[in-house]
């Protein structure tokens, strides 16, 4: 047992610890397993044409997009998209943008401590629209239930540890800083 405590753990928390570089990259791999597709096919709602449409559908915001984001405004005006203000649009059309631009900033290690950022306030907007207007129950953390709080914690949580670790060595980060004159490179 003393062996076990002097000389094995020692040994083996050393060769963990040479792991830690690619924390940033296991992190990045799980928010593309688990959250860029989700992310990306909620933007897709709001921008592609159930039937037909084209290219530039992309540049069109489907009236979906606000019963999404503004529900009980949207059904206060008779779901009718142009009876909503300039203030609606600019928001659906800014938060359809990010739903697209940050996870894959994530994904690619560009800009990512800013963009995990960015997801941590889309999260929390997003969680208190599905509280808020859509009515759904937001729960208690510690209390032995999986609810709508303990999905956006975990969530967060991931997104915090980019913002603490960055993207690590293998993301356009590192690309990008090694080629700024004056900068050093990303370590982690």
């Amino acid at each position: 047992m003393i062996r076990l405590a002097t000389t094995l753990l020692p040994a083996i928390h050393r060769r963990l610890d040479r792991l830690t570089p690619l924390l940033p990259l296991l992190l990045r791999a799980a928010f593309a397993a688990s959250l860029f597709g989700y992310y990306w096919q909620s933007a897709g709602t709001k921008v592609f044409a159930r039937q037909g449409g084209g290219p530039f559908d992309i540049f069109t915001l489907e009236s979906g997009v606000y019963a999404q984001i503004f529900p009980r405004q949207f059904e206060a005006a008779g779901y009718d998209p142009s009876k909503l203000s300039l203030f609606h649009d600019l928001v659906a059309a800014m938060g359809t943008f990010a739903e697209f631009a940050l996870p894959l900033l994530i994904v690619l290690g560009l800009a990512t401590r800013l963009a995990a950022l960015g997801m941590i306030g889309f999260i929390a907007v997003q969680t208190a629209t599905d509280v808020l207007g859509h009515g759904g129950t937001l729960g208690r953390l510690f209390d032995a239930r999986y609810q709508l709080i303990d999905e956006r914690l975990l969530w967060i949580t991931l997104l915090l540890a980019l913002v603490i670790t960055g993207a690590g060595a293998l993301s356009l980060d590192r690309l990008v800083t090694r080629r700024l004159p004056g900068t050093r490179p990303v370590t982690a």
